[in-house]
């Protein structure tokens, strides 16, 4: 078995990736320089003048070159027309990678039964994951030019998800298992609680950039000067500001960050002892705590945004 937990361990750091590459792509507005899905012959980047010209023709009548970069020239295409590439081919890389050493298991009989059956549903899972990437790229194709804020948040935590499922299947095919933190039934209890405030805090997370709340209030601790800043209910009906007002959104996620960060550091007195599975949450909380603060202040920095992503899918592994 030691062969495929590593094979699942690089699989769980390639997704880690992934999801960076993935927060660069939407960063530098690249996300909608690639107007169609072709899952194989897409591998094949325009190779020649002619097929640039032709690819960026198709993106000239796309809404964001309309609305926000119709000043734009081929080179400036280029340059974000690499990063969706990127993010893309390396989707496709991931696969292969998830397919040919999945294949070599089931013929050498290393994954059977049961485990053979967990390892393909992660396989279907991220297929999934990259047939909604295009579903959340193509809502931005068609009247405004960005994409949909709901279905980037379920993009990100179906990748997540597959994340999560990995990780743990790579825990479970441990030779000893995993090391035991909590003793108590409370102790577990608060650890879930922990763990759903922490996929609540990444959803938000994935609706702050969506809708790109994190420009507004770039200050901290308070929000321009007020603890609860005004604008928070202007939308009807009500419950529309929870999910698409910016100010709301941003102050959602910092509400939920300083949750987490007293709630482990709560439980980690609690706990008395912090053994290196706890002491990972804690430092895992820390850090990117923050990570959400630099990237705040200094109006969300492409890499300081990117580490922030990458902490969230840290954190969540280490809970």
């Amino acid at each position: 078995m030691k062969s495929v937990r590593v094979w699942l361990l690089i699989l769980c750091v390639m997704i880690i990736a992934m999801v960076a590459l993935g927060g660069i792509t939407r960063l530098t507005g690249s996300g909608l320089s690639i107007v169609e899905w072709q899952p194989i012959l897409g591998a094949i980047p325009p190779l020649n003048q002619a097929a640039w010209q032709e690819t960026f023709e198709k993106y000239q009548h796309t809404p964001q070159f309309k609305l926000l970069n119709s000043d734009m020239q081929l080179d400036g295409f280029k340059a974000i027309f690499f990063w969706e590439y990127l993010h893309r081919l390396f989707g496709r890389f991931i696969g292969l990678v998830f397919a040919v050493p999945f294949t070599y298991f089931l013929v050498t009989r290393k994954l059977r039964g049961r485990n053979a059956w967990r390892a393909g549903l992660g396989f279907v899972l991220g297929g999934a994951q990259g047939a909604l990437g295009w579903v959340m790229v193509r809502s931005g194709l068609v009247d405004l030019p960005h994409v949909s804020h709901y279905r980037l948040a379920a993009h990100l935590m179906l990748a997540l998800a597959v994340l999560s499922y990995l990780f743990h299947f790579w825990l479970e095919l441990g030779e000893t298992p995993p090391q035991k933190v909590a003793d108590t039934p409370r102790l577990i209890i608060k650890l879930r609680i922990l763990l759903a405030l922490t996929v609540l805090q990444l959803t938000y997370g994935a609706f702050v950039a969506g809708l790109h709340a994190g420009y507004v209030f770039n200050t901290f601790p308070t929000m321009q000067g007020f603890w609860i800043p005004p604008g928070m209910l202007e939308r009807e009906p009500a419950w529309r500001n929870l999910f698409e007002n910016l100010t709301t959104v941003q102050f959602i996620h910092r509400g939920l960050a300083w949750l987490l960060l007293f709630g482990v550091l709560a439980l980690a007195v609690q706990a008395r002892r912090l053994r290196p599975p706890l002491l990972w949450v804690v430092l895992t909380i820390c850090v990117q705590f923050s990570l959400g603060v630099a990237t705040l202040l200094l109006t969300v920095p492409v890499a300081l945004a990117t580490l922030h992503q990458v902490g969230g899918c840290l954190l969540l592994l280490s809970l």
